[in-house]
């Protein structure tokens, strides 16, 4: 049975030395072992929780009394997974959601209110922008949209009512990168909280608390999970602001992970830094041979010194790009930019042609027309997705295979 400790009244924690690295927390931080002395955790597979009185009940329910009460807000497996994530990010506390976009929406939800502001990147995720711009404006919520690069552009967008900055560092899927210690600074100065996206590095590469950050976000189905398997988010943060704001959203709302797709993220968090590190090489060495090739007119990659923030982002993503590489193809016009993109991607016999990315498998996409088709032209080239642009999210085949794969299509253009 794990070794634990247990304060009165609180769930009990895995007793660990306090300077024990990231990735032994990777496969050591949780909950500890029930009583049957379980090596893997276990998976807790149950709606609700039985108490021994009603007394106790009433003040597990009053929350008087830390227990697990009901699997729409508190779930041992869930826990577990929670608490490994905020371990890695650095942050107080964890609460996981039922996906990424949820996490968002926990966010939004739980901090602001009909006629605040908020001051986001305008080269986030597509579906982002649709939820801030479209369902939250529709409820009052004002969103700016700034470059993801410009600081002063931040500045200039704050406004009396601005609660919440919202970036994404990387950013899909340009890999723009933005400086988290900047943004923090503008955003405390004037009252507000600094929200980052750290879908693209995981806390493998990056810690965006480390830099001044108040909250973290996470699409779990992404690297944490790390072979396309569930759907899942979370935000890290302060236990206080979990306590306070989120936590009374989710109890109400539901919007909550199921144990299952916990116990999955919480299994692939075991290997995420050595899978990051080892995408992250051959990302770059893809990066670098596609930067050559005659037919791509541009690279992006921050782990190339030709990208704009090349020194910024290996500053803080410790020495690494991450697994995301981003190209344009040559082409005329927009047609024949598309026309060529479609041509590359349909001539791939390893990549999967899939909008996901984190996968062990390298997977392959077109953003104008998935990941970012729901956005309309303008808002594609403010944020500088054009029609010959193709996303190539590295996995762990050869690089010598991805390379071929590409080139088939490299060669119709």
């Amino acid at each position: 049975m794990s070794r634990s400790t247990q304060e009165p009244g609180r769930l009990p924690r895995v007793l660990l030395p306090e300077d024990v690295r990231s990735e032994t927390l990777a496969v050591r931080e949780g909950l500890p072992a029930t009583p049957w002395g379980e090596n893997s955790e276990a998976l807790f597979l149950t709606s609700s929780f039985v108490h021994p009185n009603a007394a106790t009940a009433a003040a597990r329910f009053a929350n008087e009394e830390e227990a697990f009460v009901y699997s729409r807000f508190t779930n041992p497996t869930t826990m577990m997974m929670e608490r490994r994530l905020a371990a890695l990010e650095g942050t107080e506390a964890c609460i996981a959601t039922s996906s990424g976009m949820a996490a968002i929406m926990l966010l939004v939800m739980g901090l602001l209110k009909a006629g605040d502001h908020v001051v986001c990147s305008q080269s986030v995720f597509g579906s982002t922008i649709r939820l801030l711009q479209g369902e939250f404006g529709k409820f009052g919520v004002q969103t700016t949209f700034v470059s993801q690069t410009d600081v002063g552009a931040w500045q200039a967008a704050i406004q009396p009512n601005t609660k919440l900055f919202f970036a994404e560092t990387p950013s899909n899927p340009l890999t723009e990168v933005c400086d988290i210690r900047a943004l923090a600074d503008v955003a405390h100065a004037a009252g507000a909280l600094l929200a980052v996206d750290n879908c693209f590095c995981s806390p493998a590469l990056q810690q965006p608390a480390k830099l001044g950050a108040d909250v973290i976000i996470h699409s779990g189905t992404k690297y944490l999970d790390g072979q396309g398997r569930v759907l899942a988010g979370a935000l890290c943060t302060t236990q206080a602001l979990i306590d306070t704001k989120f936590m009374p959203v989710m109890r109400s709302a539901g919007m909550s992970l199921s144990p299952f797709n916990a116990w999955v993220v919480l299994k692939g968090l075991e290997t995420l830094a050595i899978r990051m590190q080892a995408q992250s090489r051959t990302a770059l060495e893809l990066a670098a041979w596609l930067e050559a090739q005659p037919q791509v007119a541009r690279t992006y990659y921050p782990g190339l010194a030709s990208h704009p923030q090349h020194a910024l982002a290996m500053a803080q993503q410790s020495g690494l790009g991450g697994a995301v590489v981003s190209f344009i193809v040559r082409g005329d016009r927009p047609e024949a930019g598309r026309a060529n993109a479609f041509a590359v991607i349909d001539a791939t016999r390893i990549c999967s042609i899939t909008s996901n990315l984190g996968d062990t498998k390298t997977t392959i996409t077109h953003p104008s027309s998935t990941s970012h088709g729901r956005l309309s032209e303008d808002q594609r080239l403010a944020a500088g997705i054009t029609q010959g642009m193709i996303r190539v999210a590295v996995g762990l085949e050869h690089i010598e295979d991805l390379k071929a794969d590409l080139a088939r299509g490299l060669a119709l253009i």
